[in-house]
């Protein structure tokens, strides 16, 4: 195992609409990748169908086959796995989701995005989620969130009341606001003294292109890790001791009354 945690970003442009087709090309991923045991592997937002608001087609029931083969990931290569799906809701909704998967299966977190992207419709198909949820992973704590919860910078503070100390973004995010994407990454890195994680789709699908550019930015806002536009994935090491000397150093979140 790595001295210091190293997180994995998937890259794919997903085929639309066909769940088995992308979990098949994220498998083959990481199979490449050959990830080292403990490692973080972080797939996108509805990874497994593209960002389609077809529930007939996206939506599955807890434990369906998306939450099968995230946990099917995590255990055999022993790593902790991030990934999107839109989950059923016990009402009959769904609920596009930020699943966390440990190394012997068992569920870490499930968050439910908080800010459907009402500008593109989702907000009559999914539910809006309340809240986040905090996991711990190799001594650092993180929260999950999704897309268009970047915008908010509220709930990354309410990430940090709750302790986390890495932010992860697994998005959809359209090519023509990529500088929105890149720009806002850095910004909750900054103003959260945190290590912040972007992951985004890349290509094309019926409704957007997608330019990628999944990210790893650190505490100072300074981006370590760049995946480009191609489908492919790029990883990064992350010191959780710069987290936490800067936290230290510079008083911005005990002003906030945050620490």
């Amino acid at each position: 195992m790595s001295a210091l945690p190293t997180v994995h970003l998937v890259q794919i442009d997903p085929v639309w609409e066909d769940r088995a087709a992308n979990h098949a090309k994220a498998r083959q991923f990481i199979a490449d990748l050959a990830p080292q045991a403990g490692a973080l592997i972080v797939l996108p937002e509805m990874f497994a169908t593209g960002f389609s608001l077809n529930l007939p087609v996206t939506a599955e029931p807890r434990g369906g086959p998306t939450e099968l083969f995230l946990r099917e990931m995590a255990t055999t290569r022993q790593c902790c796995v991030v990934g999107g799906l839109v989950t059923t809701l016990p009402d009959g909704r769904a609920s596009n989701q930020a699943l966390v998967i440990a190394p012997d299966g068992s569920e870490l977190a499930r968050y439910d995005k908080n800010y459907p992207f009402s500008m593109g419709g989702e907000d009559r198909v999914h539910a809006a989620g309340r809240g986040v949820s905090v996991f711990e992973w190799q001594g650092l704590r993180i929260a999950p969130l999704v897309c268009y919860d970047l915008r908010f910078p509220e709930l990354a503070r309410e990430a940090v009341r709750a302790g986390a100390e890495v932010l992860i973004y697994i998005a959809a995010w359209p090519a023509k606001r990529t500088q929105h994407w890149i720009t806002l990454l850095q910004a909750r890195a900054i103003e959260n003294l945190a290590y912040v994680i972007g992951v985004n789709h890349c290509g094309a699908d019926p409704q957007f292109t997608y330019l990628g550019r999944s990210l790893v930015v650190d505490p100072h806002g300074v981006i370590i890790a760049d995946a480009g536009g191609e489908e492919h994935v790029v990883s990064a090491r992350l010191q959780p001791q710069i987290v936490r000397d800067w936290r230290a150093q510079f008083p911005a979140l005990r002003d906030a009354g945050l620490a």
